[in-house]
């Protein structure tokens, strides 16, 4: 099922369906700031391992997941005063940041040194969604591992419909993935290249 939601004023009725769903234990692709993403509600153990078989992906590589706030990562990351100087200058953006984890979250979706990697997208869409959800939302990118990411919600509903539950349609996204960032031991570290400009590190 696709459903078509306005991209910068998201209907309210139409973010509470997509919601229901995940409640409901639902796997979706939803539009970030970067590309789409393949998500469901964090403590939703049976999605989790879903969208593992779907992306055909390597268990022991976990995914990352979308918060709703600053405020909200401090629930499910340990933010040191540098952290949370980082995160406020450069999110919501198109930056994963890899941070300790909190016990918290669940072990599917963090490493064996345990840390997580959180999003705050600029998307309204994502954000309404993660907001009125209450919980964070898993997110990788719309496609098989090692494929380029997928654009367009109807070649990615062509393409893994069957495995999904809803596709929300949030318009054409051709961004290169988030740039990923560890800020493990207050250190930053280049993870991935992707969307986000870097050249604020150099003037840390």
């Amino acid at each position: 099922m696709i459903l078509v939601i306005n991209p910068e004023n998201p209907q309210k009725r139409l973010i509470a369906q997509v919601v229901e769903c995940l409640r409901e234990g639902g796997v979706i692709v939803y539009p970030t700031d970067t590309t789409y993403g393949i998500g469901c509600d964090i403590f939703n153990k049976k999605g989790v391992k879903q969208i593992y078989q779907i992306k055909q992906r390597d268990p022991r590589k976990p995914f990352s997941f979308i918060c709703a706030d600053l405020s909200d990562v401090a629930n499910y990351a340990q933010v040191s005063n540098f952290a949370f100087r980082t995160l406020k200058r450069n999110l919501p953006g198109p930056y994963t940041f890899v941070l300790e984890a909190t016990r918290i979250v669940p072990d599917t979706l963090t490493t064996k040194q345990k840390t997580v990697g959180i999003r705050i997208p600029d998307d309204p869409i994502a954000l309404a969604i993660v907001r009125e959800l209450g919980h964070p939302l898993v997110t990788t990118s719309a496609n098989l591992t090692g494929e380029e990411p997928l654009g367009d919600p109807s070649l990615i509903h062509d393409s893994l419909g069957r495995q999904l539950d809803l596709v929300v349609d949030g318009g054409i996204r051709m961004g290169d993935p988030s740039t990923i960032i560890s800020l493990i031991g207050d250190r930053v570290e280049i993870l991935r290249q992707g969307s986000g400009d870097t050249s604020w590190i150099h003037q840390l």
